[in-house]
């Protein structure tokens, strides 16, 4: 994949403030005249889809990038290019912080149209989206829905849950525990509740059954477990070694209470009954993010979409995990296009 980045402005936020000029960074395959695969990305990944989803993305992979034309932007607020609270602000010369203005998955999907635009991309023939990039493909669908003619939704829903949204705050409040976070000095402020967040976070994207599987102590007569807690560490600091700053994680967080797909729309089922795509939804059996429940019914509110689910013992994380049967889903679809 080939890194690329776009300058435009003005930028207005969908919650208020604006940008003079915004960057927005995103990677393409080196075909340009295939089929246009177009994936979102979730929290923390980027916009390098093969860095990721590697068993999926990649020359001679499913998603051949050297047959289709495959599109990811890095979506504002991420510290891995596209401006956000970690990036310089050209004022003072030193990050926005907390004077970055708030976004949302509208946001998102502004900074991806404008991608679309600039590449004089016309029709996304497939979409696709796990997740948070769940999100931005489901509201990118509804936004233009006489652009994109496909989409696979996986593990996501039409609006964030209380559910979700209460784990989200407690990621933030993890964070906003470490009283660095506030001193603004440098992007190592609040590592520290960062490590925390994510250590949380991973709970509620894995299962009793997967930790079960890959943590259980080793010996039968341990005193205290520790492979689990040691886990939970290994993620968070694995987080920061990849140059994922607090301040980032934090505008992230806040971005997923801002999905609602019904909002200024009539409400959910109103906004998804404008969506032309066809559209392919997966859910995830041992999902507790996004229970198969609520993905069903999203499907159900869709004009003729097909459900799909595949089983894991690695709750939310199967999206990554069970490429085989994810691969089995989509294939008739690459193929078809």
């Amino acid at each position: 994949m080939i890194r690329h980045s776009l300058q435009a402005g003005p930028f207005e936020f969908e919650a208020g403030g604006s940008l003079e000029q915004i960057e927005i960074v995103y990677h393409t395959s080196s075909v340009k005249e295939g089929k246009v695969v177009w994936i979102c990305h979730a929290l923390t990944a980027n916009s390098d889809v093969e860095d990721w989803w590697p068993q999926l993305v990649g020359p001679g992979n499913l998603i051949d990038t050297e047959k289709y034309y495959v599109v990811c932007v890095n979506v504002p607020g991420s510290p891995y290019g596209s401006s956000g609270p970690s990036s310089v602000d050209p004022s003072t010369g030193l990050p926005y912080f907390f004077k970055f203005p708030r976004i949302t998955v509208r946001d998102m999907v502004k900074a991806s149209i404008l991608v679309r635009k600039e590449l004089g991309i016309e029709s996304v023939d497939l979409l696709i989206g796990s997740s948070i990039g769940g999100f931005q493909a489901l509201e990118w669908s509804v936004t233009e829905p006489d652009v994109v003619r496909n989409a696979i939704l996986i593990a996501t829903s039409p609006r964030v849950s209380p559910w979700f949204s209460a784990m989200a705050e407690a990621q933030r409040m993890a964070i906003s525990a470490d009283q660095t976070f506030f001193e603004c000095k440098d992007l190592h402020g609040g590592e520290d509740g960062l490590k925390c967040a994510r250590a949380q976070g991973l709970i509620s994207y894995r299962s009793y059954e997967g930790y079960r599987r890959t943590q259980a102590e080793y010996d039968d007569d341990t005193l205290f477990a520790e492979r689990a807690a040691s886990y939970e560490r290994y993620q968070g600091e694995k987080l920061v070694r990849r140059n994922f700053d607090a301040y980032s994680y934090y505008y992230l967080c806040d971005a997923i209470d801002s999905h609602n797909v019904g909002r200024r729309r009539g409400g959910v089922a109103a906004a998804l009954s404008q969506v032309k795509a066809g559209t392919t939804v997966i859910g995830i059996e041992s999902d507790g993010l996004f229970p198969v429940r609520e993905v069903k019914e999203m499907a159900a509110l869709i004009p003729g979409a097909s459900y799909h689910e595949i089983t894991s013992d690695f709750g939310h994380d199967g999206f990554l995990l069970e490429n085989g049967q994810l691969t089995e889903i989509i294939k008739p679809i690459i193929d078809s296009l």
